[in-house]
């Protein structure tokens, strides 16, 4: 009983620093969750959320190019801090435009 206790205490542990973490690790958190919450109002019909994971999707991609620009001209850290994140969305808007 004292395992389980301690398993799940730790779980519990690891999802809390995780999650004060994942802002910065993931760039796409606010798409993965509107995806998430999207599954759970639909009854996990996935059908009915592929503009979500289409977003989510958009957003991984355009993170992992940068990563990949960032690394290959040996800027780091790879992945942008929170605050310049603004930044670059609004330099890549501009281009796009």
């Amino acid at each position: 009983m004292a395992q389980q206790d301690s398993t799940s205490r730790h779980a519990k542990q690891n999802h809390l620093s995780r999650s004060r973490v994942a802002p910065f690790d993931n760039p796409c958190e606010k798409e993965q969750d509107l995806s998430y919450k999207c599954l759970h109002e639909n009854g996990f019909d996935k059908d009915k959320c592929s503009l979500a994971f289409a977003n989510y999707q958009a957003c991984k991609d355009f993170w992992t190019r940068v990563r990949a620009e960032r690394r290959a001209k040996g800027i780091y850290p790879y992945m942008p801090a929170p605050e310049d994140r603004k930044i670059i969305l609004d330099q890549y808007r501009k281009q796009e435009s």
